[in-house]
């Protein structure tokens, strides 16, 4: 029986790959976005949801549901950049971007868990970021949006041991993606005393996603969580050095591994 799976932010970038990866695979999917008219073409459907609007969320859950008679794999996908020195990045946006990386993966959860809870059994991916495993420069906001999903995945895959529903977390490094268009950037003041290094951060993260991996990379990773009995905690997915800057935030002392981003970062 083809297992049935919702992805989030389904309609572009690393979401489109996945779904049309498992759409080969003979899997069913439902992709989302907040215009699914704009996406008619696509080889899944595109349901409604807006992942800061509990109602689609529930909706769009229910809909699938009602037509499948089950749930298997939700991977929770769609979320948003957000760049800028943190004193300058209205409060107001950094709320806007916690209720599209955290509270809105976290709502999915809870609208599917009922059923997987009956089925006895489900599988549920958040799509986090190498970047929530250390706070980044002019990144800090998205560093502790997708870290704050890391972290609370952790604590849910030992919630939901009796229910035989598992989690992971597949943290992607920079991929070639239109997310850079979508992200919201502090404007560079002209007297902001963070002109210069910010303009020049600026420039290095849009070079980064220009020269990203090819989105085929995530898909073909999510398909082999999908596959695995039982799914590791945490799983990174991009070019070795991105990986491999997690291992030395392990190993070396703090205030070298602090000096070494930032002379990635040339600040």
């Amino acid at each position: 029986m083809s297992k049935v799976v919702l992805i989030t932010g389904g309609s572009s970038g690393i979401g489109k790959s996945i779904g049309e990866f498992l759409v080969d695979k003979k899997f069913i999917v439902y992709g989302t976005s907040r215009n699914p008219e704009k996406y008619k073409g696509s080889k899944f459907p595109i349901l409604p949801l807006d992942v800061k609007a509990n109602t689609t969320i529930i909706s769009t859950v229910n809909a699938i549901i009602e037509k499948e008679g089950r749930l298997d794999v939700v991977i929770n996908n769609a979320g948003a950049g957000i760049t800028g020195p943190i004193e300058e990045i209205p409060e107001e946006e950094i709320k806007n971007n916690f209720e599209t990386n955290f509270f809105g993966p976290l709502n999915v959860i809870k609208a599917v868990l009922p059923q997987m809870r009956n089925q006895n059994s489900g599988l549920i991916i958040n799509i986090t970021s190498i970047a929530g495993y250390m706070g980044l420069p002019y990144r800090g906001v998205y560093s502790a949006s997708k870290g704050a999903l890391e972290l609370i995945t952790e604590a849910f895959r030992m919630e939901l041991k009796d229910f035989n529903i598992e989690m992971t977390n597949i943290a992607p490094g920079d991929f070639a993606t239109n997310i850079a268009a979508g992200r919201y950037h502090a404007p560079l003041l002209k007297d902001s005393p963070y002109k210069k290094p910010y303009g020049n951060t600026l420039d290095l993260m849009n070079t980064h996603v220009d020269h990203g991996s090819d989105p085929n990379l995530m898909a073909k990773a999510v398909y082999d969580v999908i596959n695995t009995p039982k799914p590791k905690v945490h799983y990174k997915v991009g070019e070795f050095m991105q990986k491999f800057s997690i291992v030395l935030k392990r190993i070396l002392p703090s205030k070298v591994y602090e000096k070494l981003l930032m002379n990635h970062y040339k600040l």
